[in-house]
């Protein structure tokens, strides 16, 4: 599978951030991040060269509990009303394979940024058939320590890890044509 080298959009309808805990050692919920905006570089012929810098707001958190969202947002864990954007800024991409990428980059969460590598899979590219533009879509995961970006309340007995998958699409904005 090769991908257009070029300046990709995510599609915010198109891409979910799923974290998932463990409370108690009872259950494994999650939540979703939505309403992500981003830009992602890819460079097809030296993936070194791509880059992707992700803005996520929280009032596009959602774990299905209307009570519940506003406990996350509240002081006790995001602080949403002080805080309202969770950020990745990449800081190298790697080749890991065949349709594989490492990316490192910068996680800020309540104004504490810790470096992040996800593991990435390239899951398709070419032209999106509804939009007649270069369109790539990826998965990917990570797992973090809440508490080391100041979210860290009732640890140990609700997990410190939390597993983060991402799922994205994105095309190539029609006023920015892709490099072949």
């Amino acid at each position: 599978m090769q991908a257009v080298s070029g300046t990709y959009k995510l599609d915010p309808s198109h891409t979910d951030v799923l974290v998932q805990w463990n409370h108690m050692g009872f259950s494994n919920p999650t939540a979703h991040f939505g309403n992500a905006d981003g830009t992602l570089v890819f460079d097809a012929a030296d993936p070194t060269k791509s880059s992707v810098q992700v803005t996520l707001p929280l009032s596009g958190l959602n774990s299905f509990t209307a009570k519940f969202d506003e406990h996350l947002k509240s002081a006790d864990f995001f602080d949403a009303a002080k805080f309202p954007t969770a950020t990745f800024k990449s800081t190298k991409v790697e080749a890991a394979g065949t349709n594989k990428f490492t990316v490192t980059g910068d996680l800020t969460i309540k104004d504490q940024t810790k470096p992040v590598v996800l593991d990435v899979t390239l899951n398709g590219a070419g032209d999106h058939p509804m939009m007649k533009v270069p369109a790539v879509g990826f998965d990917a995961t990570t797992t973090i320590k809440r508490s080391d970006f100041g979210v860290g309340a009732y640890a140990p007995a609700v997990s410190d890890e939390v597993k983060i998958r991402i799922t994205t699409e994105a095309e190539v904005q029609k006023d920015e044509p892709a490099k072949q």
